[in-house]
């Protein structure tokens, strides 16, 4: 199963996420999707989980839960923004959500990959406007029964 990884859009989403996503089975946004048709583009791709973010507004808010809990491929994944942590970094999201294999997160904008004692914990990277001189990002997690990857693409 391939999985689309995305993060802070703030309501842009680049062609260019869209031809990486092609066939992919499903789609994790992390928050800060900025308006909430982006969400209706993203599923004319694929099935979306998504949350939302600290600069969501009402209309987001209500479409998307704060924190998303599932189950693929046999992988427990929890996605989430990470502002509700202040500066998120995988070792507090680990201490804060001890229970699932896999968190998806965004908020800082910085991909980042760790995995620490059979813990993943993935940021995307913020994938809308460039912000704090860092490139806009996604990520692909490819996940089977037993075994998990990740790529981080720069945009």
């Amino acid at each position: 199963m391939r999985i689309g990884l995305i993060s802070d859009t703030h309501g842009k989403l680049r062609p260019e996420v869209v031809t990486h996503f092609e066939g992919v089975d499903r789609i994790l946004h992390a928050g800060d999707v900025g308006r909430a048709d982006l969400l209706v583009e993203l599923e004319a791709v694929a099935p979306v989980t998504a949350v939302w973010g600290n600069v969501d507004d009402a209309e987001v808010r209500a479409r998307v839960p704060e924190r998303a809990e599932l189950e693929l491929e046999g992988h427990t994944i929890l996605v989430i923004h990470g502002h509700q942590l202040g500066s998120p970094w995988p070792e507090a999201l680990r201490r804060a959500y001890p229970g699932p294999e896999i968190i998806v997160f965004g908020h800082t904008h910085l991909p980042v990959v760790d995995e620490v004692g059979g813990r993943l914990v993935v940021n995307p990277g913020g994938a809308g406007p460039a912000r704090f001189y860092i490139r806009p990002s996604i990520g692909i997690l490819t996940l089977q029964p037993g075994s998990r990857s990740v790529q981080l693409i720069e945009l």
